[in-house]
Order: C-alpha cells, then sequence, then structure tokens
C-alpha cells in the first residue's frame, strides 16, 4: 500500500471513532449523520472545536503518522466542548471514545461553543503538567513513526559517515514499524538511565511485527539503520560489543551461562530494542552474493564500489614513521605499526593510496587481501569453516532469502537457514542424525517468509557486517539515513564544518 493510499486512508479510519460522537454533533447543532460521512465529518468535527480555520490543524491531520496523534487532540478538545476538563476525563476522549462520547451523552453533557465559553483557568501545575505530556506524546509519535536521531558510534562506515556524525534517519521511506514492545520508558533503548543492564521496557505487552506504508521500497546501496540480528541474545557485561554466539562457541554455552563475573547475565532482548547498527545495503532478496579478492560481485557482476570505501593497505616508507600532518592532510585515521621496521597497516581508500605513492618518502601502498582458503575462523556466518573455508575477502558464494522461495533443506546447507527458520521466523526446528524437523514435522523443505537482506560497511577490514552474523530480516530494518545535521571530532571535540548538513550517499 503506497503512502499517498494511507494519507487518505487514515482520515477515512477516523469515521470509527467519531461514529460514536453522533450525539455530541446533534447536541453541537449539527446533523448526526455527519459523523458517518467520511472527510466530511472531519470538517463538522474541525467546526464544532473551533478549528477549522486553523491551518496547522488541516496540515497535521494528513500528514502520515501524526496524524494518529491529532485524532487524539480532536478527540480531547470535544470532550472540552462538554465540559470534561479532568485528566482521566481527557484519557477516556482521547483512548475509548466509542465508551466516553455515549456514556456524557446519556449524561446529558450540554455542548458549549468553545469560541464563547469561558472555560475554567487551569493551575500552573496542571498547564505543566498538560505541557509535558503533550510534548513527551506528540515527541514519542515522531521518534517511533517519522525520523529519529542516531550517532556513528563506531568507524565501520568510514569515511562515508564518520565516528561523531550525527543522523537523522527516516522512517517514513522504508514505512515506520509499529513498536513490538509499546510499555517502555520514553526517550531511551533498551536500558534505563543511568544502568548498563536495567531493562527499559516492559514484555507484559508483545505485539507482532507490523510495517506501515512508505515512500520508497528499500533499495540496494542505501545506508540503512537496522536492529542488530544477533543481538537477540546479550551477555549483560559485553552487550552487542561481543557477540554471545561467539562466546558460546568459544567457551561453551554451559560456562557463558553460568560464569557471572566474566560474562555476567545473560538476557534477551525483543526485535525493536535490539541494538541500532548503520551499514550499507549490498544484497536484496534472492541475490546471488559473492566476494573475491575483497571486491563483491552480485549474480556475477561486480557491485558498486562506494567512493570512500576502505580496505587495509600495507605501507612501508623508507625510513621511520609517517608524520601526524601527512595522516591529517588525507584524512586517515585508522592504522597502527607492524613488527617490521618502516611498515604500517593504515586503513584507507585506493584514492588516498594513489596520493600516498607519490609521496618520495613512500616505497609501497599495497591492499592487504587474504587469499581464498586462508584465513578462516568460526566467527564467519554460517559458523562452520570445515564446511565452507570462507574468509572477508573471498566469501561466499551465498543465496539471500527471498519471502515466498521454497529452498530444499539439509544438513549441509542447514548452517544458513537455521537461524532464519527459529530466531527469526520462530519455528521450532531440530535434527536428529541427519534428518530435519519443523514444528515436529518431518521436512527437506522450507519456504521463507520474510525478505532478507546482506548489510556492509564501507570500511571494509573494520567492519561486523554480514559477513559475520548472516542475514537482515526485514523485521529489523528501522529506516534510511538521510542527512548529516552535525559532526564532532571525537579526537579534539571540534566541530567538522564541512560534514555538516550533507545527504549521505
Amino acid at each position: 500500500m503506497s503512502l499517498i493510499l494511507f494519507i487518505f486512508l487514515v482520515p477515512l479510519l477516523f469515521t470509527i471513532p467519531i461514529a460514536f460522537c453522533w450525539k455530541q454533533f446533534e447536541a453541537a447543532g449539527q446533523k448526526g449523520y455527519y459523523a458517518l460521512i467520511p472527510y466530511y465529518n472531519i470538517y463538522v468535527f474541525l467546526k464544532i472545536i473551533g478549528k477549522q480555520k486553523k491551518f496547522w490543524w488541516w496540515f497535521f491531520i494528513v500528514f502520515p503518522y501524526i496524524n494518529i496523534f491529532m485524532l487524539f487532540l480532536m478527540l480531547i478538545e470535544l470532550g472540552k466542548c462538554f465540559g470534561k476538563f479532568k485528566v482521566w476525563e481527557e484519557g477516556m476522549a482521547a483512548i475509548l471514545p466509542y465508551v466516553f462520547f455515549p456514556m456524557i451523552a446519556k449524561q446529558g453533557a450540554i455542548y458549549k461553543d468553545p469560541a464563547t465559553d469561558n472555560r475554567p483557568k487551569k493551575s500552573t501545575a496542571r498547564e505543566w503538567f498538560d505541557a509535558i505530556v503533550f510534548a513527551v506524546v506528540a515527541a514519542m509519535i515522531i521518534r517511533t513513526y517519522v525520523f529519529e536521531a542516531f550517532t556513528i558510534p563506531t568507524s565501520s562506515m568510514e569515511k562515508s559517515l564518520c565516528v561523531g556524525d550525527y543522523l537523522i534517519v527516516s522512517k517514513i521511506h522504508y514505512g515506520p514499524k509499529g513498536p513490538n514492545t509499546p510499555l517502555s520508558f520514553p526517550f531511551v533503548h533498551n536500558t534505563l538511565p543511568g544502568s548498563k543492564t536495567a531493562k527499559s521496557y516492559l514484555e507484559w505487552i508483545k505485539l507482532p511485527y507490523h510495517r506501515y506504508p512508505g515512500t520508497s521500497h528499500i533499495k540496494r546501496y542505501d545506508p540503512i539503520v537496522f536492529n542488530y540480528p544477533a543481538g537477540d541474545t546479550v551477555c549483560d557485561i559485553y552487550q552487542s560489543s561481543v557477540s554471545y554466539y561467539d562466546l558460546v562457541r568459544e567457551y561453551g554455552r554451559e560456562r557463558v551461562w553460568n560464569d557471572h563475573e566474566n560474562f555476567g547475565k545473560v538476557i534477551s532482548h525483543p526485535v525493536d530494542k535490539r541494538e541500532n547498527y548503520i551499514k550499507r545495503l549490498i544484497g536484496m532478496p534472492g541475490d546471488t552474493l559473492q566476494i573475491i579478492d575483497g571486491v563483491v560481485y552480485i549474480d556475477g557482476e561486480m557491485s558498486y564500489q562506494p567512493e570512500n570505501m576502505q580496505h587495509n593497505y600495507k605501507v612501508v616508507t623508507s625510513g621511520g614513521g609517517i608524520n601526524k600532518k601527512i595522516l591529517d592532510k588525507y584524512n586517515i585515521t585508522e592504522g597502527y605499526a607492524t613488527n617490521k621496521a618502516n611498515e604500517f597497516v593504515l586503513n584507507i581508500s585506493e584514492k588516498v593510496a594513489e596520493e600516498l605513492r607519490k609521496l618520495p618518502f613512500i616505497i609501497e601502498a599495497t591492499e592487504i587481501i587474504t587469499p581464498a582458503g586462508e584465513g578462516t575462523n568460526y566467527e564467519l556466518f554460517p559458523h562452520r569453516p570445515d564446511l565452507y573455508p570462507w574468509n572477508v575477502d573471498n566469501y561466499g558464494p551465498i543465496v539471500l532469502p527471498k519471502k515466498g522461495v521454497t529452498v530444499a533443506l539439509n544438513t549441509g546447507n542447514l548452517p544458513f537457514y537455521e537461524r532464519v527458520i527459529h530466531a527469526y521466523e520462530l519455528h521450532d526446528l531440530k535434527v536428529e542424525g541427519d534428518k530435519i524437523f519443523i514444528d515436529g514435522q518431518q521436512t527437506d523443505s522450507y519456504t521463507f517468509e520474510m525478505d532478507y537482506y546482506w548489510m556492509m560497511g564501507d570500511n571494509r577490514h573494520n567492519s561486523a557486517d554480514s559477513r559475520y552474523w548472516g542475514f537482515v530480516p526485514e523485521n529489523h530494518i528501522v529506516g534510511k539515513a538521510v542527512f548529516v545535521w552535525l559532526s564532532l571530532d571525537k579526537e579534539n571535540g571540534g566541530i567538522r564544518w564541512n560534514r555538516m548538513f550533507r545527504i549521505p550517499k
């Protein structure tokens, strides 16, 4: 469903709660059945509450997602026209209009025109309370459904997006997700302020995944914010900085769960409370992806190479180190000296490498590529180097799951899909010998219920991305990075003016 359709559909849905205001329409001198006429009922409603000439009311009524909040305000204002000013009465009007308005009609409440009514003056405390509640609710709706501010905490997207960049992430582009855990402390993510472990949300109410319509579809190479897929389970000492699953593979599940001194408590997070990551979308559902000598290929063709994409380069000088002025000139922020004299490993782009090669004291600036079959380890998805001896520079091929597509299933390819089946699509999965059971039924195939994506950082040798934790389900997509409104240099605390007011590419 398109966003345009959604814009027109929401006012149409306003008819449902407004229908229960039939008697209030009559009491205000209007025809009661006007409450049942879509769109026209909104005009009459605004006339009754004295807002039909206020432009911003009309603007926000058709503004996606905020219009839901406007309906609450309209219902509250209607209650005030019938003398309902108490906090609990305003709450009832907004949340339970189908109970509240028939109830006050039965009580015989009299309509008073807001233009002429001398309404009781609110106390200072009440004015502050109303203002704070209004601001909090409005900000939470905007944060949930329209846009949210994020900070780049790591260098995985250098130099496309830098540590210290402050982003606006649009949730309207792909359509905002409804919250899985609506009972949560406002304006924080998964832990309470002042605590590193106390959950900021209650799981008394758990809502299923639902995405509202957006302005565009998810596009390849977009910079996307998403919930960290492997963040469903974490050790509270490490949170998502060290993968719980890597710890289990290295130390064993029993020790991780029982050695609280070294690992802390094992906790789980629902999808919307998993850590937020930002990467570039490289692979779309159904793609065959492969990395050959550090270059990504999609369906056999070389993928887009971001202008500022970085790799590790071996840089050898004729003598001594590299002056800080040189590092600053080429914006080189990551690297280290090796145990060999005059040799360094720097995270740079090929463009910067070309500039370094022109310097008289640089002997060599060569991209470091791990040959196929070398450097394999359990950390790389699907965490079976015995079956898939891949490394970060030579990886795949791998086929991304696509909604509705059925794949043959066996113990050889199950490592690719086991988390899809049991962690993301929530089926019971068991393996007995070479037999696979899903929800108690033996099977040799599986049909995907969601689309899955492949995310990678532009800083290819310093990015924990899909090469480590696999596919990103569609229900983990948060939004698109659309604007850098501030950029701070973490080293000196200064503002990077050249990076401000940019649209990420």
